[in-house]
């Protein structure tokens, strides 16, 4: 069974940083980092939602053309 694939440093590191800037951003409280990623999260989830139906219901009246690559 192949293993999943490792990330290298330069992903670790930016990850790291990304983290380290939520804390500080909700004034180093890590509980409120959390909320605040999961309302943006939520709030992403939503658009994406919103956007797959928008691009559904115009496929469906034809003004999309399906890619034949």
């Amino acid at each position: 069974m192949p293993s999943s694939p490792q990330p290298n440093q330069n992903e670790v590191d930016a990850l790291e940083v990304a983290i380290n800037q939520a804390i500080a951003a909700c004034g180093g409280d890590a509980r409120a980092a959390i909320r605040a990623l999961i309302l943006a999260n939520d709030f992403l989830e939503n658009e994406v939602s919103e956007l797959m139906k928008a691009v559904s219901h115009a496929y469906v009246r034809g003004r999309f053309q399906s890619y034949t690559g």
